[in-house]
């Protein structure tokens, strides 16, 4: 049975919360029905509309194999609720259930059996299948609800409970014959999986927290089931299977790969080959290629690249395969060649209008010292793609915006064929930071010790993790802190919450910046409050160092270590908490994770020296 989901008000979902949230595989409570959103095959494919971004299908071609990497936005909800179009299918999930009833059992009454000694009373409900619920999904005349528990693994699999399996342990009496009741205990006023008892009529129990012990092994091997894909989707899969709460928030974590739709100019010398590729995709070898060259403009052009260089970008354009730069890089170089300006009336590219702001206009005092330049970014669009999800682990792009190429991730079709996307317009603005200034900072003694603290955080919550992921470097981490502290203060007078700011870090070999922007579903984007905060820099900057010099939480805050003995098991974090750093995980790209003030302004109890910005 399926129940069908929209995209839009009166209780659907909007289109980006499918790409982010509520994409294939996301367990989702419908006002009737608990329910997993169904995979790419049972969307209405033919009326969906194509979002067209050659970069991003590039990307997705060299990340997942699939050729042609098409984009589509989710299907859009009608006006009138009453009258839905075709939405996306989901499929009920899970098959078990909890009936809505309470049996107070007295102490006297049922004894040891389905208690410890010690408790007064407890609240007993029965635990059936869908197989034995009527037509109106009822058991025995009470109401049934979904049980808040399953199992899955961190690939995405997921799948029922074995109650029965779990209650007896395989050889249990009970399972020799016709099975019986099983009931869910639950004692005590605490409401966690220490309180919870599965038990059977024939006597066996177990408490339910062992199912979350994976030394136990409590619920077996994983299954490799994949019900959003249907009920014969499943696959093989050697992980243990783990306890899930489906309202857990690490029920299902997207993958989703976002590109700024900005010009990129490519490699010169691939321009070259794209100038004269009329004549040069016949060559098949080098002396193909001496040959062609012997007409005076093709040797004209060719003659400042080796040809070993000029048979690889053929090859490479002949298989369809692009040079392929870090997402970030493209667009930081695209952001920095932009021409100086303002005030310009005519908007001509709909998706990209950026100037660079007049230095007169923004840098009024020194405190503006290290910083090289402002650029407005009055038009902006993003396109958005989701590419699989996880399980209890969320796996993050690195700091150049690109997934590790050996990430597992579950499929959101059968075969894919093509993804989901959205497209956000916005407007934003673009701090670049100089980096002769940012070179000299990383010299000072001071700063070096810091950061190998930083990166022997970093090298703690590495441990047991499968990832390898380097330290990102001070750099980024300096860039990180300072745009969580300006989006705090360009959120008092931009007009958007900070919550829907957003923010692309940019530590690249070509430079260093911070992209801070805002973005809608809607065609003509965003109304300029963000953009124009751009020559208010010097006060917002000013508002940024005074935030970060002192926090609600110091010393406790400043003086934090990660690493080592850090007892609360922050190791990516240095001087940053909720009551300085931290802003909204919307707006950030590293889930909160490498912040530290002190590379940032002095805080107490650490070098001055460390920071790159001075409060005088």
């Amino acid at each position: 049975m399926t129940a069908r989901s929209g995209t839009k008000a009166h209780g659907q979902l909007r289109r980006g919360q499918v790409i982010t949230t509520w994409g294939p595989g996301a367990l989702i409570d419908l006002p009737r029905h608990s329910a997993i959103m169904g995979g790419l095959d049972g969307w209405p494919e033919g009326s969906l509309e194509e979002i067209v971004e050659p970069r991003l299908e590039g990307k997705l071609r060299s990340m997942t194999g699939v050729r042609p990497a098409k984009l589509y936005a989710p299907p859009a909800a009608e006006s009138d609720f009453r009258r839905p179009g075709p939405g996306i299918q989901a499929w009920r999930f899970p098959e078990w259930f909890v009936v809505r009833e309470d049996t107070r059992r007295k102490s006297a009454k049922s004894g040891k059996r389905g208690r410890d000694a010690g408790e007064s009373a407890e609240s007993s409900r029965r635990i059936v299948h869908r197989k034995q619920l009527d037509d109106n999904l009822r058991f025995d005349g009470c109401s049934v609800v979904p049980t808040r528990f399953v199992r899955a693994c961190p690939r995405g699999h997921i799948d029922d409970l074995n109650w029965r399996w779990f209650v007896h342990e395989r050889d249990g009496p009970c399972l020799q014959g016709r099975p019986r009741q099983l009931w869910l205990d639950e004692g005590g006023t605490v409401g966690d999986l220490s309180g919870l008892v599965v038990r059977c009529d024939c006597g066996k129990r177990r408490r339910l927290y062992e199912a979350a012990d994976l030394s136990l092994k409590s619920l077996g091997t994983c299954t490799g089931a994949r019900p959003w894909l249907g009920k014969n989707a499943k696959e093989g899969c050697d992980q243990p299977a783990r306890l899930l709460i489906r309202t857990a928030t690490n029920a299902y974590f997207s993958q989703v790969v976002s590109v700024l739709s900005l010009p990129d100019s490519g490699t010169p010398l691939r321009q070259v080959v794209e100038q004269l590729w009329d004549d040069l995709q016949i060559v098949e070898s080098g002396a193909n290629l001496a040959f062609m060259k012997k007409k005076p403009k093709i040797a004209k052009l060719l003659e400042p690249f080796p040809d070993e260089a000029v048979l690889e970008v053929i090859r490479e354009m002949k298989s369809g395969v692009a040079v392929e730069r870090p997402v970030k890089q493209v667009e930081l170089d695209a952001i920095l060649s932009v021409p100086e300006g303002f005030g310009d009336d005519v908007l001509p590219d709909r998706n990209f209008y950026a100037r660079r702001l007049p230095e007169h206009l923004w840098r009024h005092s020194r405190r503006c010292d290290g910083i090289a330049s402002v650029v407005q970014l009055h038009r902006l669009r993003e396109v958005l793609a989701l590419i699989g999800f996880t399980r209890f682990e969320a796996v993050t792009p690195d700091i150049h915006g690109e997934y590790e190429t050996d990430v597992q991730r579950a499929d959101l079709a059968r075969l894919p064929s093509w993804f989901p996307a959205v497209e956000n317009r916005g407007e934003g603005m673009f701090l670049e930071l100089d980096a002769e200034a940012v070179t000299t900072w990383l010299e000072r003694d001071a700063v070096k010790h810091r950061l190998e603290r930083l990166a022997k955080g970093h090298e703690a919550w590495q441990a047991g993790r499968k990832l390898n992921r380097a330290f990102p470097g001070g750099p980024y981490i300096l860039l990180h802190t300072l745009s969580h502290l300006l989006i705090q203060s360009l959120a008092m007078r931009c007009g958007y919450p900070a919550s829907s700011i957003r923010e692309r870090i940019y530590a690249e070999e070509s430079g260093f910046g911070i992209l801070l922007f805002t973005g809608s579903p809607d065609a003509e984007g965003t109304l300029g409050g963000l953009v124009q905060q751009a020559r208010q820099l010097e006060e917002h900057l000013r508002n940024a160092l005074d935030t970060g010099g002192l926090c609600s939480n110091d010393p406790i805050c400043a003086q934090h270590v990660p690493g080592g003995r850090d007892m609360e098991g922050r190791h990516l974090q240095g001087a940053a908490c909720h009551g300085c750093a931290l802003v909204a995980e919307t707006s950030c790209e590293m889930r909160n994770d490498y912040l530290d003030r002190a590379l940032v302004v002095p805080v107490l109890g650490q070098q001055p020296d460390v920071a790159f910005f001075s409060t005088a």
